[in-house]
């Protein structure tokens, strides 16, 4: 049996019963990444010794009856490296954490542990989640399984790319800007930016924290459902992290699209789209009016004001919240400095690769004096008004629909170049982190290259259920073109 063509929720109910074990399960896990990883390099680290550990544990928790309801109990998961998990490696892609091992796990793996999957290692991303391409990973880019002379997007590059190449069914990663959604897009796999604060981020190593949410990413909206479901909900250690009304995987299933209205901001398919991506949404839009809902266009001209207030926000954050990696607490600290300026110095120019700091001379410029109200505050306003945008829509639009990315994934080394081209790519996908909303990336189509075309389902804040189910309404019943 191929256990990588089942889907997250099928391997774990084969285990459950008792059809499978869930060392069986992780061999055929790590047997193909193995196979695998020299071509696609999804993967930072491996934790081998410590997944067959929990593996006895879980399967003693499986037979004992603990886990008989948990939808993924023995299901190996790879876990993005900006997460902490106690005694791994966690490096964010960087230099600067390359020998970091936490003495803890972040909320999200804790949970990830009590629902009974099993962690298989660490999986590659840009640095510090700075990027779309992966490229800018200390450890080498992942490339994508669909092309390998194509970026995988990114920064949850290598959370995408493994599930595309078939090393893992189920990934979490994160998404600051499109980070989950945009490399679901580029390689063709289902990714969920959840509502801001639906899951804790204690213990997600912060860049943008207003932004910062973190995901998964499966081959379905449904096993991605159920990810979400067994990470998601307060946490007294997170104060961001909200009590969220938990809806099951059968409303998911039974989800009816009859008499839901879709909007599709018409700002999302003028200039700069690929003609081939916005063909293959207004394709989508026909398939949802075949399943019964009603799709409208509308105007959303605040569109154009979406990246340059992303970056100046999200770099504001980072320059503050790298500040921390001084060479004097953790992490990488630079040898035989001259004195304290010079640890400082070095450590920091050592350290961070250029992309990092890129965003962090951006984001101390955005603070500095004389600057700050030009700039951070009136990007602080314009976030309010992107915010009001969605509100305003969401008082007549069930959910929205559109591109996830303007093209299909580029030629490694095309956007690195030029950084402004990269930046520019995430014009779809920055508005949904401003405004705290949840989207969902799946596939609705192919290029005439082969490549995948992502589209993204926008919900109100804390209605996962609504996108999910609509999505999994699209990939058991749309018909694609």
């Amino acid at each position: 049996m191929e256990l990588n063509t089942l889907s997250a929720i099928e391997l774990s109910a084969k285990i459950r019963a008792g059809e499978l074990t869930v060392k069986q399960a992780l061999d055929d896990a790590y047997a193909r990444i193995e196979a695998q990883e020299p071509k696609y390099n999804c993967y930072i680290s491996l934790c081998k010794e410590e997944a067959y550990r929990a593996a006895e544990e879980v399967q003693a928790r499986i037979d004992s009856g603990e886990l008989k309801d948990a939808p993924l109990a023995g299901v190996p998961v790879g876990i993005k490296d900006n997460m902490c998990t106690q005694g791994v490696r966690t490096t964010c892609a960087s230099k600067m954490l390359e020998n970091f091992i936490p003495p803890y796990d972040a909320t999200a793996i804790r949970k990830v542990r009590e629902a009974g999957m099993v962690i298989t290692g660490k999986l590659n991303m840009d640095e510090f989640a700075m990027g779309s391409t992966t490229e800018t990973s200390h450890f080498g880019a992942t490339k994508n399984p669909c092309d390998p002379t194509r970026v995988p997007g990114g920064s949850s590059g290598g959370a995408a790319a493994a599930v595309a190449a078939g090393e893992n069914l189920l990934t979490l990663g994160s998404d600051t800007g499109g980070s989950i959604r945009q490399p679901a897009s580029f390689c063709g796999v289902t990714g969920l930016k959840p509502t801001y604060g639906a899951v804790s981020r204690y213990g997600l190593v912060a860049y943008a924290s207003s932004l910062d949410q973190i995901g998964p990413l499966a081959n379905s909206a449904r096993d991605c459902a159920a990810a979400f479901l067994a990470v998601c909900g307060r946490d007294e250690k997170d104060a961001t992290s909200m009590d969220y009304h938990k809806f099951t995987l059968a409303d998911i299933e039974s989800y009816d699209l009859a008499g839901k209205v879709i909007g599709i901001p018409s700002d999302y398919l003028g200039e700069g789209i690929d003609p081939e991506v916005k063909q293959a949404i207004l394709n989508a839009a026909k398939q949802f009016e075949a399943l019964g809902a009603r799709v409208e266009e509308f105007a959303m001209p605040i569109v154009k004001y979406a990246v340059p207030t992303y970056y100046i926000i999200a770099s504001a954050e980072a320059c503050s919240n790298l500040s921390r990696y001084d060479g004097i607490k953790y992490g990488y600290s630079a040898p035989n400095p001259a004195n304290l300026r010079d640890v400082y110095f070095k450590t920091r120019s050592e350290g961070f690769g250029m992309e990092v700091k890129r965003r962090i001379m951006l984001g101390n410029f955005v603070l500095s004096s004389g600057y700050y109200d030009a700039y951070y505050n009136k990007a602080l306003k314009a976030k309010k008004l992107i915010q009001q945008a969605f509100f305003d829509a969401f008082q007549k639009y069930d959910m929205l629909l559109g591109p996830v990315a303007p093209t299909t994934a580029l030629k490694i080394g095309e956007s690195l170049s030029d950084p402004l081209k990269m930046y520019l790519g995430d014009i779809y996908t920055v508005m949904i982190n401003l405004a705290g909303l949840p989207s969902v990336s799946l596939p609705c189509g192919q290029s005439s290259e082969n490549l995948p075309i992502g589209m993204q389902l926008i919900g109100r804040p804390f209605d996962e259920k609504s996108i999910l189910g609509a999505a999994h309404r699209y990939q058991k019943d749309g018909r694609a073109e």
